[in-house]
């Protein structure tokens, strides 16, 4: 969507329009911590998918919340630069020369939220439970989890797993003593107890409220409450700032760039990291229908769009280039493959080019200029969440640029339970989402996360990250070398680097379309301690959990 100066100054007019945000959200703003200091201590942020229902199974693909604030992880890993892994649960780790063995030490005096002391075997048992359950392993956990004494815990694996290590050290831990009687797979957990900064307070469809732990082993933080919102969109979240009743949104508002100008309590802040794409239902073999099972058609469609326009029209110029190899630039350059020739996705569309891919595969332009191929018309859908408006107004504008190819392109629209229901069952064509990096600089996790076989699964049941059901051998087994490799190895991991490379780009089950730029508005007058180029100690994104956590435990109010 564009926004122009009229745009603008239509925002002083959001303000009365927002009225209703205000009135829902200032009920619980919670100005003051008591003393009289005036201090705000409640800080407001939105969930903009509309109601929510209630999940703090920290392993669902639907919790709306609890990650990092009452789930916390062994260690902290900052998506935004390159660091050391920060202490939480862990202390101290270390790998054996031959990284089949990683040994933790453990904080001790920690205990749960309900009193109970947290030791190792909640550790133990909570890799153990992953491992149980491949339905919620998203990480592929295969080691074994051996409690020493109660500060102490040792991993052991059969092959060297070095490249395991942060996705190990960055898992959420649970309670042994309340979830050895629960559902992981199925259990919502209405009631989480966990180790972190915040405790459940109350939990409503519109809005759940998260309270500071005074018994927190970090020292209780100085937000006293985190309240999550449920608004109806993008559009909402921009009202409520407007209207000064949100404190922190990670979407978009009209003239984003102008933000401190239209609105002085508030700064915007932009990262690029998550890779934007039309993810496909890809495989036939595994139970996908449809027109994009077939490769051409997801090539034709990679030519058609225009991204230099997709990127003015819908992301305000806030998204940035993106590479077919999925390493991210250009952090990750030094690992994209001299085999790839198309190094970054091309920013002006190749109509010609696209046609002519369809038409090698058999497609042929009917009457009304749409493809054909064996009386199946080359029409799409693409899912999108209600209220997303810059993915919506992405979509319109890639129907309209996919038209020009002869490719059909219709959105549905949908609450975000649903969408994400229909991504997890393979029920759907395509669906426009971001595929996230993991927790190092380092395209193995991302090619891990969502390429890998074994986080996929048939249609009609729940897929983990691959929902696109992807299946390759020669990846899955490129996949499984990295992992015995150190970091350190770059030249043995860039031959295997390649050779995924040069899988994905040719059947390409996610279609590129740009690296996002994670924008946040946030209250700068009512809080001080947000991350900046100077201090970039955790990704700045409402919905990047265990780093919104950090946050949280960072900032003060300001006075």
């Amino acid at each position: 969507m564009s926004f122009t100066n009229r745009t603008r100054r239509r925002l002083a007019a959001a303000i009365g329009s927002a009225a209703a945000v205000g009135l829902a959200l200032s009920a619980c703003s919670g100005s003051s911590d008591g003393s009289g200091s005036g201090e705000a201590t409640t800080l407001i942020t939105t969930s903009q998918a509309g109601d929510m229902q209630v999940n703090f199974n920290p392993f669902s693909p639907s919790r709306i919340g609890g990650l990092g604030t009452i789930y916390e992880t062994l260690f902290f890993y900052n998506k935004a630069q390159v660091s050391d892994p920060e202490p939480l649960l862990g202390t101290e780790h270390s790998w054996n020369d031959d990284g089949t063995e990683l040994a933790i030490t453990l904080r001790e005096n920690v205990t749960w939220s309900d009193g109970e002391a947290f030791t190792a075997d909640d550790v133990a048992f909570t890799f153990e439970m992953l491992k149980e359950h491949p339905a919620i392993n998203s990480q592929g956990y295969d080691g074994n989890a051996e409690a020493v004494d109660d500060t102490h815990v040792v991993f052991t694996f059969e092959e060297p797993a070095f490249v395991k290590g942060p996705d190990l050290l960055n898992t959420a831990i649970v309670p042994e003593h309340l979830w050895k009687e629960i559902d992981p797979e199925e259990d919502v957990v209405e009631d989480p107890i966990g180790t972190g900064a915040y405790t459940l307070k109350e939990f409503k469809p519109q809005a759940f409220t998260i309270e500071a732990n005074p018994d927190y082993w970090g020292g209780e933080p100085e937000v006293k409450e985190v309240r999550t919102v449920a608004l109806s969109g993008n559009q909402a979240g921009a009202d409520a700032i407007a209207a000064g009743t949100a404190d922190w949104i990670t979407s978009p508002i009209p003239d984003i760039q102008n933000t401190n100008e239209n609105f002085p309590d508030y700064e915007h802040y932009t990262q690029w990291q998550n890779q934007m794409v039309l993810a496909t239902c890809s495989s036939a073999d595994m139970g996908c229908e449809g027109p994009q099972t077939d490769p051409a058609v997801r090539h034709a469609l990679y030519y058609a769009i225009d991204r230099a326009q997709l990127n003015s029209l819908a992301f305000q110029e806030t998204a940035s280039e993106i590479s077919p190899s999925f390493a991210l630039t250009p952090s990750q350059d030094e690992f994209v493959s001299d085999a790839v020739t198309e190094k970054i996705a091309p920013m002006d569309p190749d109509v010609t080019r696209a046609e002519q891919i369809l038409e090698d595969a058999g497609w042929a332009k009917g009457d009304d200029g749409v493809y054909a191929k064996d009386g199946e018309k080359l029409s799409l859908t693409v899912e999108v969440v209600s209220g997303w408006t810059d993915y919506i107004t992405a979509v319109d504008t890639i129907s309209s640029q996919a038209a020009e190819a002869g490719i059909e392109i219709e959105a549905a629209q949908s609450s975000w339970n649903e969408w994400t229901e229909k991504k997890g069952s393979g029920d759907f064509e395509l669906a426009i989402d971001s595929l996230w990096q993991g927790p190092a600089p380092d395209p193995y996790y991302l090619y891990t996360y969502f390429f890998d076989s074994g986080t996929g699964a048939e249609v009609g049941e729940s897929a983990g990250n691959n929902f696109s059901r992807y299946d390759n051998p020669v990846v899955d087994e490129a996949l499984d070398e990295i992992a015995k490799l150190s970091l350190e190895d770059d030249a043995a991991r860039q031959l295997h680097f390649d050779t995924i490379q040069s899988e994905i780009v040719g059947d390409m089950p996610y279609i590129p379309v740009l690296t996002g730029g994670t924008t946040s508005i946030w209250n700068t007058a009512k809080f001080t301690g947000w991350p900046s180029d100077e201090d970039l100690y955790a990704f700045p994104a409402v919905w990047s959990a265990f780093d919104a956590a950090e946050i949280y435990k960072r900032l003060e109010p300001a006075s």
